[in-house]
């Protein structure tokens, strides 16, 4: 479907009375996307839900998204940053973590993709994308699996790398901040000579910034060009590529209840204190992918559409953590480590059409996708850690490193291969009928090498979705929809057993308003979602499967201007998660509300300000055993300063937890604070 111009529409409901209190009554709210290569405005047409363009708001299924914009304007320098200010997803949980991006939507586990492609992560092998590079990020919330394969229950992210632009464009980003931040970043783009039939774009970055814990850091490389080429009118190809290296001393939040949420004898433990092994303990990560999209219309009806990657991770770790208390001041630790590789191809074959009667619009797509993944390396977990730490005042060096005998080699290789359909009817421009099955086949191989004992499975999965809206005169469009998820895990339990597919089933009702007299848009939706076999954590430090989860809630998302200079982003999610035997699941609060608020100051002498603020409140939550009954909610504070002080000048400060609060995110069977005041100043230069 073409992408629906940007039509800008002055916004005639009263958002701002909505805001009494911020955290509490959260009216005007929206999910927000883009398409692939513009900001479509009002009418947002996205390619995440469908794998079609069509406008979000007339699309059975829920999509959230962050578009470039939003993310300079907040300074995103996680993937987990991102959706702070959007329904449905918890983030921030385990703190500031500088080498996984932590995310739950609806109450559980997402995969994240790259251009629609899966990106890996397997354990401890976690692919990273560096947010600078990227255009949009949006989440598909509930299951998924009709579209991209495996999958876990609560959805996907989905990052869009930025791609060649036809106009020259470019950008220089200098920063400064608290925890030793520095990065520079470059980007440009524009047509490759005289003609626009061959376009570039090459976006670089140097980062390092020191960690949420003490002695701890990460520097990063990072380099992503990209070149699109007119084949003819009728075929276009993109090629995408990209490299980073990281290197570090991993963050490493667990703490435990006794210091945290238990008072002590001896106060509480400082949250920057590392419990870790800061000398030995290190992360090296370096990852490369390369790629392509290519687009062909085989005629006016009929276009053909392939996206291929190959991607490589190569990670040397080892992570010390705290287990449990010995006596009133000791505490017991473990040990990761992991020495290997990671290589997967992803590629995705599919054909679109779309024909017209007098009364209808159809689309149909047929797809078949390809997944393979080899992973390699050496590995060792020891619950056993050195002698028993000081969680107060902490020695290090008291243990005997991992040696070559305590290692055993690895080798997990799995395949995926899936067929799909889907079949979108608009009728009368009143309804919109959409349904889907896919068919995957995936075998999973997981050898210990050291042991000689093989793990085999092989997994057959028909999946189903189907959705219904009804297109309002008044621009309120009521929706129904049912999606199913399928997940194979690779990993293996501590018996060295495969653990059981998990599979996941949501039904959906919901609203999206988009009224043609608004400069922005709602929605609201009510689901039940369920997984079986789902995985949580164990004491031990490694998960196991217990029976039936499930997740009921209810969201309400809006983005819009209340005048031409003042935007209003806000959000409320009622999550209840919970498992087999009716307990609280961990970490999920019931209540989660934000609210944030931009204003551009247009003439005056203040012309070229730009203030921002934002309120982000989390409910209480529970720990895995439901013994901690009341994990106490937070809200935080987020402001931005932006000033325009020449043509194409900008300088900006952030600052996310404005006021320092110090505070336990959540619990399972350990704790984790969350992230302390971040201050970030920029100066970027715009051409």
């Amino acid at each position: 479907m073409p992408a629906v111009p940007f039509i800008r529409r002055p916004l005639a409901c009263s958002i701002a009375a909505a805001l009494i209190p911020i955290t509490a009554t959260l009216l005007c709210s929206t999910a927000s996307a883009q398409d692939g290569t513009a900001n479509n405005g009002t009418m947002v047409v996205v390619g995440t839900a469908l794998k079609v363009d069509a406008p979000l708001v007339e699309t059975p299924r829920p999509v959230s998204s962050v578009d470039r914009e939003e993310l300079d304007t907040r300074n995103v320098q996680q993937l987990d940053e991102t959706f702070r200010y959007r329904a449905g997803v918890l983030a921030g949980h385990y703190g500031s973590d500088n080498n996984t991006d932590w995310l739950k939507v609806r109450g559980f586990d997402q995969s994240t993709y790259q251009d629609g492609l899966r990106i890996y992560r397997e354990g401890f092998y976690q692919w990273l994308p560096e947010p600078f590079g990227l255009e949009r990020i949006d989440v598909f919330k509930g299951p998924s699996s009709i579209l991209y394969g495996e999958a876990p229950p609560g959805g996907l992210i989905n990052a869009v790398s930025k791609r060649p632009t036809q106009t020259p464009q470019g950008q220089v980003n200098l920063q400064l901040g608290n925890r030793n931040h520095r990065q520079i970043g470059i980007d440009t783009s524009g047509p490759l000579g005289e003609s626009d039939n061959v376009r570039y774009r090459m976006v670089g970055l140097y980062k390092e910034r020191d960690g949420d814990v003490n002695a701890t850091d990460n520097e990063r490389y990072y380099f992503a060009p990209s070149l699109a080429v007119d084949v003819s009118e009728d075929t276009t190809v993109t090629f995408l590529a990209s490299v980073q290296k990281d290197d570090g001393v991993p963050v490493n939040g667990f703490k435990l209840p006794y210091g945290t949420v238990q008072n002590t004898p001896f106060g509480r433990v400082d949250p920057q204190t590392n419990l870790s092994e800061p000398g030995y303990d290190q992360d090296k990560r370096t990852q490369w992918g390369l790629g392509y999209e290519l687009r062909h219309s085989l005629n006016d009806t009929w276009a053909f559409e392939q996206d291929l990657r190959y991607s490589e991770l190569d990670l040397d770790l080892r992570s010390t953590y705290v287990l449990s208390m010995v006596d009133d001041r000791r505490a017991s630790r473990g040990h990761v480590y992991r020495d290997g590789n990671i290589d997967s191809w992803t590629v995705d074959n599919r054909v679109v059409g779309t024909w017209y009667t007098d009364r209808t619009e159809n689309t149909l797509l047929l797809g078949v996708d390809y997944q393979n993944l080899a992973l390699k390396g050496q590995e060792a977990d020891n619950f056993a850690f050195g002698e028993p730490i000081d969680i107060f005042n902490p020695t290090y060096g008291n243990f005997t490193p991992i040696g070559q005998n305590d290692l055993i080699t690895r080798e997990i290789d799995k395949e995926q291969t899936g067929f799909y359909a889907q079949n979108q009817l608009r009728l009368d421009d009143r309804w919109v009928l959409l349904g889907g099955v896919r068919y995957d086949q995936a075998e999973t191989e997981n050898r210990n090498v050291t042991a000689d004992t093989t793990q085999r499975s092989d997994d057959d999965q028909v999946s189903w979705s189907g959705g219904a809206m009804y297109l309002g005169e008044n621009g309120i469009n009521p929706y129904v929809s049912y999606t199913e998820s399928f997940d194979p895990v690779g990993r293996v339990d501590s018996s060295g057993d495969l653990y059981e597919p998990r599979e996941g089933r949501q039904w959906e009702v919901g609203v999206k308003v988009a009224p043609f007299s608004w400069d922005g848009y709602i929605t609201a939706a009510v689901f039940d979602l369920q997984e079986s076999n789902t995985l949580v954590n164990s004491p031990a430090g490694f998960q196991v499967q217990e029976g039936e989860r499930t997740s009921q809630g209810f969201e309400l998302e809006g983005v819009g201007y209340v005048t031409d200079d003042l935007k209003v982003t806000a959000a409320y999610t009622y999550n209840d998660s919970r498992l087999e035997d009716d307990r609280r699941a961990s970490l999920i609060p019931r209540h989660q509300a934000s609210t944030w608020l931009d204003y551009a100051v247009t003439g005056g002498a203040l012309d070229g300000i730009t203030l921002g603020g934002g309120v982000r409140y989390v409910g209480s939550s529970v720990d895995a055993d439901n013994s901690i009954s009341d994990v106490s909610s937070y809200t935080l504070v987020d402001a931005m300063v932006g000033y325009e002080f020449a043509d194409g000048w900008q300088a900006q400060i952030n600052v996310n937890n404005l006021t320092d609060k110090e505070y336990v995110a959540s619990c399972e069977f350990w704790c984790y604070y969350g992230e302390s005041r971040s201050v970030i100043g920029s100066v970027s230069y715009r051409w």
